[in-house]
């Protein structure tokens, strides 16, 4: 569902690998409802564009119909489909992992997932000491 990447570190001459976190992760419901978006739209990709918490509500478009570009960061993929953020929210949450859920209500009104009773939803955790360590080392953050 999720991408992991390893990342190599060298460490008083001897390499080490270490996993990096992922940045977005999704849970089952939310892919679920991809896989029914995708399956009446085509390939579909997010954007979080607002929000400063948990509870705030990403966009989700079909694969290439939102432009992103220099201020936009590409956050991960959740269930194979891109999650872009903007700078400015990435700046604010890049020391969370954001987890891509489902809620009863209405999607945003150019959000496919609108008319469908249920809307994404994104909460957090925040990133351990540790984690946040591997994702300076790697550039993520």
């Amino acid at each position: 569902m999720a991408i992991t990447e390893t990342v190599g570190a060298e460490r008083a001459g001897a390499a080490k690998e270490t996993t990096l976190p992922q940045q977005v992760v999704v849970t089952d419901a939310a892919a679920a409802l991809i896989d029914k978006l995708r399956a009446k739209h085509g390939p579909v990709m997010f954007h979080q564009s607002g929000g400063c918490c948990d509870g705030s509500s990403p966009m989700c478009y079909p694969a290439g119909e939102f432009l992103v570009g220099d201020s936009d960061v590409l956050l991960g993929e959740v269930h194979g489909a891109k999650f872009y953020i903007s700078k400015p929210q990435f700046e604010y949450w890049k020391h969370t992992q954001l987890i891509l859920d489902v809620v009863p209500g209405r999607g945003g009104m150019f959000s496919l997932e609108n008319g469908e009773g249920v809307r994404f939803l994104i909460r957090s955790k925040v990133f351990t000491d540790e984690e946040i360590a591997v994702l300076r080392s790697a550039g993520r953050i």
